[in-house]
């Protein structure tokens, strides 16, 4: 699991070379250089000396005047001092103004091998938590049409990128971003038929890109239509909810599977996107481990209708639908008419957006069930939520911790 992400902290030339000068003119003083216009500096206590050294990064020297006496090679410290502390102040100086006037045009004129983030959403924050774990310095431009200013500062603070507010569906401003010099493009956007349309673009404008650029869909209907298009063949599509479901499966479901007898049964207890990719999911790399799956939502004959329309589902296992909310006892008392739950150790898996409701049933259930594997989703990760699952043998996962832990080694690959 990763830790929180603590701010980047960037220690630059200037700062060295500030302390270094400070302490060639405090030890220079201190060895008995004396200045002609303070010749009792020699005598001063060393808090004096410190504000002599430090005045000379303001003064550069004029009212102290030239060093004398003391050690050769001391005299030669001070006057090091005495050249390179004004330039050290006057080339922050110079920084500052030029960070203050000039646009963001300006800042990016120069960048290269840099990382490009469409969309400032909680998916960027976590892709940013696993990419400065690998990279702490590359270079990283956020992308968004009105960025929010709290989170442009709670991005520059602890991922050190730089905010830009933009159109990425625009010819000019991709120019502007330098993307022939990108190392990665990632669309992590709330609307994805821009984040299509950009990737067409930046293809279009800069071929050698095509397969740096990832694009997220978190409509997974319009992601499965795009699958056939020229922009999915040559980039690499995927949704949020497929991370967390392929991390889910593959970390818990299929050891489970394997250390079971006879085949085993799944209940899926809300069926929105990540419910489906669940379904998905155990298709791809458990399907000979089941003997049923039962289905659980509130819309639930409409959804598995839209999913078989562009998922095979086939299989040989017998498929289980019911309509009803998760929390209610009337849907698994249903349930339990068709199949003794107590008669084998079912996955039960309670996947929706509610947090709240998945933990409460998971609860309910697990005094009704004891030898059943009882999974309950927060959105967040929770250490209340992981607390209580220890106390009641129930496994919590938090989307994000999934998300995270399971964004493809390539995404944070600099080549």
């Amino acid at each position: 699991m990763l830790l929180p992400q603590k701010p980047v902290v960037r220690i630059g030339w200037r700062t060295v070379a500030a302390v270094l000068l400070f302490f060639s003119a405090f030890f220079a003083l201190i060895f008995g250089v004396s200045l002609s216009e303070r010749p009792t500096v020699v005598d001063d206590n060393l808090l004096t000396k410190a504000y002599y050294s430090l005045g000379l990064f303001v003064m550069g020297g004029l009212d102290l005047g030239m060093p004398e006496g003391g050690p050769i090679v001391a005299r030669y410290f001070l006057w090091l001092a005495y050249l390179g502390a004004p330039f050290v102040a006057a080339s922050a100086l110079i920084e500052a103004l030029f960070k203050a006037l000039a646009p963001k045009h300006w800042q990016l004129r120069k960048i290269k091998n840099h990382i490009i983030i469409v969309g400032t959403g909680s998916l960027t924050m976590s892709y940013l938590k696993v990419l400065r774990s690998h990279h702490r310095r590359v270079p990283i431009v956020v992308i968004d049409n009105d960025i929010d200013a709290l989170r442009s500062e709670e991005l520059k603070e602890l991922y050190n990128v730089m905010t830009v507010n933009g159109d990425i569906t625009h010819d000019y401003f991709l120019l502007q971003l330098r993307i022939d010099k990108a190392v990665k493009i990632l669309m992590m956007g709330d609307d994805n038929f821009q984040s299509y349309e950009a990737a067409h673009k930046i293809i279009q404008l800069a071929p050698q890109m095509a397969n740096k650029v990832v694009i997220h869909c978190d409509n997974l209907r319009f992601m499965r239509a795009m699958e056939g298009s020229r922009v999915a063949a040559l980039c690499h599509s995927f949704n949020s909810y497929h991370l967390a479901a392929a991390g889910l499966v593959k970390s818990h479901l299929i050891e489970h599977f394997h250390h079971t007898e006879p085949l085993d049964m799944v209940i899926i207890a809300g069926f929105g996107r990540f419910g489906q990719t669940i379904m998905e999911e155990v298709h791809k790399h458990a399907l000979d481990e089941i003997d049923s799956v039962a289905i659980i939502d509130l819309d639930a004959k409409r959804r598995i209708m839209v999913t078989d329309e562009q998922i095979n589902f086939d299989g040989e296992y017998e498929r289980l639908i019911f309509e009803g909310n998760i929390s209610h006892p009337k849907v698994w008392t249903q349930l339990k008419t068709k199949i003794d739950l107590n008669l084998c150790a079912p996955v039960i898996i309670l996947g929706t957006g509610a947090e709240e409701e998945n933990l409460r049933t998971a609860i309910w259930l697990r005094g009704k069930y004891p030898e059943a594997m009882i999974i309950a989703r927060t959105n967040q990760e929770s250490k209340f939520a992981s607390e209580v699952g220890r106390e009641h043998d129930i496994t919590s996962f938090s989307m994000t911790e999934l998300i995270e832990s399971n964004i493809p080694e390539d995404w944070v690959k600099l080549n």
